[in-house]
């Protein structure tokens, strides 16, 4: 029988738990959460904005959110959603909001640059450029140049050490794929909350292992289900 709101105390119980865990290490915690449909979409279309998660899981989703410190997207999701990244549904905290955005290419029109209780910190390649660089500083968002990896993106977990270095001990990140990919084929995820809507979209797929071998895949541990409303939520630690 589906719930108006999700039970998310066991839920919540159990990744509190896990969090401290990892108080002392050189890097934050990892929460990843996202929504997908039942053939694996995020997007109906890449760029597009596509509303999966209902009513009910979005509340959770938010009050997932208070639980952080932070809440890190990629520039595409900005640019595709232009989402606040605060809490509205339930009471609580905002985290801070962080944008993966190695060319600086945020507008400087987008809600996150215009929000004027927190602003955003923009995780940036060494050589991005000077000109945006002064734009958006000037509004009041910090830079956070990071090196890149040998494959040419930003290096994930030079982010991370620079993060829990500013005092950042949790982080959630929502997306989009490029950025869940990522992180997963990194082994940087430590626990995943996935909302599964009811319905196909034969869109743009969460999860690309790129040249990983799939007999070794990322998968969670002893993984909890549970009904909100129309949709399915999947959650657990993500094996490493």
């Amino acid at each position: 029988m589906a719930m108006d709101i999700i039970d998310t105390a066991t839920t919540f119980a159990r990744l509190n738990a896990a969090k401290t865990e990892t108080r002392t290490r050189s890097w934050p915690w990892v929460t990843l959460s996202y929504a997908q449909t039942l053939d694996g979409s995020i997007a109906a279309e890449p760029g597009k904005l596509f509303d999966i998660s209902s009513p009910e899981t979005m509340q959770m989703t938010h009050r997932l959110r208070t639980g952080h410190d932070a809440i890190l997207v990629g520039i595409g999701t900005v640019l595709a959603d232009d989402s606040l990244l605060n809490v509205r549904l339930v009471d609580g905290k905002d985290p801070q909001p962080i944008i993966l955005d190695s060319r600086l290419r945020t507008p400087l029109d987008s809600r996150l640059i215009r929000r004027s209780d927190l602003h955003p910190w923009i995780v940036c390649a060494p050589a991005a450029g000077k000109d945006q660089d002064a734009a958006l500083t000037a509004t009041g968002a910090r830079l956070l140049r990071v090196d890149l990896g040998p494959d040419g993106c930003l290096s994930l977990p030079r982010m991370l050490e620079c993060l829990k270095s500013l005092g950042i001990a949790s982080i959630m990140v929502e997306g989009g794929s490029r950025v869940i990919s990522s992180f997963l084929q990194a082994d940087l995820v430590d626990w995943a909350v996935v909302t599964i809507s009811p319905r196909w979209a034969g869109g743009l797929p969460a999860y690309d292992r790129g040249a990983g071998s799939p007999s070794d895949l990322p998968h969670l541990i002893d993984p909890e289900y549970q009904q909100c409303g129309p949709d399915l939520v999947v959650s657990g630690r993500v094996a490493q």
